[in-house]
């Protein structure tokens, strides 16, 4: 008896190894493919803070920070529904390509009608949507437009990505987002050379920039596939039982992600777009996190809305959380000991706001921690709950924005995010408590968690003299926590990279 269940543990354990270390190769193959992507992204922000103001680049990060939540709004939340629909189409069993051709036809059909729509909308009413955006569009009504136009096209990509995504074509999905991103990037640097920023249309042409790229990239992604929209009714009601609650938490959500920006432009008195464009500027240079929370989003949504039993899916999303935690310190540590030199991505107006980064770095790694919160409630189809999470994210937001803002401008607007975050993380951990109880190891994730702002505060106020001996001091801490979370969690370094480049 004492064989078979030390047996039977031994399996178990071998099982959970092997479904985290798919997990981790499929996170590698989009991180390493999609940080290079995502990087020619980035510099877009180096390029637009020293050829642009800041009230000028406050217009860039007001429209970029709208852009997700109308992609949210029009994508119906069929993003997340696409891959549970598609996994119940295999356990299904019968014709299941026929099946899955269905539920893609009818979700990329209806997402590409509500963006059509809406993008008729826009263009029918682009002088009263400029004026109510605010003074910095009235004079440049086409902006609204083009912006319109941008989140058409995304919107009729998005579920041929998904599809992408589902089939585990992860090369061809990140080498269509690195064509757009390389052609966005080819467009503006172009632009800029020929002196068109300079003309009387000036920032315009950013966004010109990325219509043209997200154009060609849409086109190119829906022909791949062969396959034309086509909605079938009658599947749309459970399509949209699964995905309504999640569309509705998602705008509560990605609202949350943006009101801090409107806020900013309209409760600060004096000022406003250049505290605007400074705040943006500083949220991009956490760009590290922001590509290792994309990533890990991009492998653990289908892979943990598949169709895993019970027990396999609670031990796997607990590990999950571990290892996620630790690789986000990691990663915290690296930009905030470093920040001076990360503060060089942006242009010398922008970095007084450098400060905030720490801020803002953490309310990045809280966002992961929800998203991981997040899989059980999909993959259970009470979808109910991401309403309640989002929505109290969103009234801490904005209740914390409406005290801080007006009283500290960009910095109380980090700290406004950073406060929605943790009540979103909260409120998901006591709806998994309740409803699914799943075995995550708070001891270590706390020691990780302790153990890196002990590190940070460390390098904060010990007393050197210059930049040399901050640097010094700021490295030796650093590589001391990656040998403490080598030797904590006994990983195979040699064998890991190997793994990962024969993948």
């Amino acid at each position: 008896m004492q064989i078979a269940g030390v047996c039977a543990y031994a399996r178990k354990g071998c099982r959970d190894r092997f479904m985290l270390d798919k997990l981790a190769k499929q996170t590698a193959i989009y991180g390493i493919s999609t940080i290079l992507g995502r990087f020619l992204s980035y510099l877009l922000t180096p390029f637009y803070t020293r050829i642009f103001g800041v009230e000028t680049y406050g217009i860039i990060t007001d429209v970029y920070a709208l852009i997700p939540f109308a992609l949210v709004l029009l994508t119906l939340g069929m993003e997340s529904g696409f891959f549970r629909f598609t996994a119940k189409a295999e356990a299904a069993g019968g014709d299941v390509a026929a099946a899955k051709r269905r539920i893609f036809t009818t979700m990329w059909g209806i997402t590409t009608l509500a963006a059509a729509v809406f993008f008729a909308i826009i263009a029918l009413f682009a002088k009263p949507c400029s004026e109510l955006m605010g003074e910095a569009y009235t004079a440049h009504p086409e902006y609204v437009i083009i912006v319109a136009a941008i989140v058409f096209f995304d919107v009729a990509g998005a579920i041929p990505f998904s599809r992408l995504r589902e089939a585990g074509q992860a090369m061809r999905f990140v080498g269509f987002k690195t064509a757009n991103i390389v052609m966005q990037v080819g467009f503006a640097v172009l632009f800029w050379a020929v002196g068109l920023f300079d003309s009387e249309f000036g920032v315009g042409w950013a966004f010109v920039a990325n219509l043209l790229a997200s154009a060609i990239t849409t086109v190119a992604v829906t022909a791949s596939g062969r396959t034309l929209p086509k909605i079938h009714w009658a599947m749309l009601g459970a399509m949209f039982a699964y995905s309504l609650p999640l569309l509705i938490s998602s705008i509560a959500g990605t609202a949350g992600e943006f009101i801090d920006r409107q806020l900013i432009k309209y409760l600060v008195p004096e000022g406003a777009m250049a505290q605007l464009g400074i705040y943006g500027a500083i949220t991009k240079i956490a760009v590290v996190m922001t590509l290792f929370t994309q990533m890990y989003r991009l492998a653990a949504e289908p892979f943990f809305l598949a169709n895993f039993r019970k027990d396999e899916f609670v031990e796997t999303n607990a590990a999950a959380m571990k290892y996620y935690i630790l690789a986000s310190m990691i990663i915290f540590l690296a930009i905030a000991l470093f920040r001076d030199i990360f503060a060089l991505i942006v242009g010398s107006d922008f970095r007084e706001g450098v400060f905030i980064l720490p801020i803002v770095l953490g309310a990045n790694v809280l966002s992961g921690v929800w998203l991981n919160l997040s899989f059980w409630y999909k993959r259970e189809e009470k979808t109910r709950y991401a309403l309640w999470i989002t929505l109290s994210g969103l009234t801490a937001s904005v209740v914390a924005g409406f005290i801080l803002i007006p009283r500290s401008g960009y910095y109380g607007a980090a700290w406004s995010r950073f406060i929605a975050e943790v009540v979103m993380v909260a409120v998901s951990l006591t709806l998994n408590r309740i409803h699914f109880p799943t075995p995550y190891d708070f001891g270590r994730i706390a020691e990780y968690v302790v153990v890196a702002m002990a590190i940070f505060f460390v390098a904060e106020y010990i007393p050197t003299e210059g930049a040399v001996a901050n640097y010094i001091v700021s490295t030796i801490l650093f590589v001391l926590y990656l040998l403490y979370a080598v030797r904590r969690e006994k990983i195979d370094v040699v064998g890991l990279v190997k793994a990962i480049v024969r993948r």
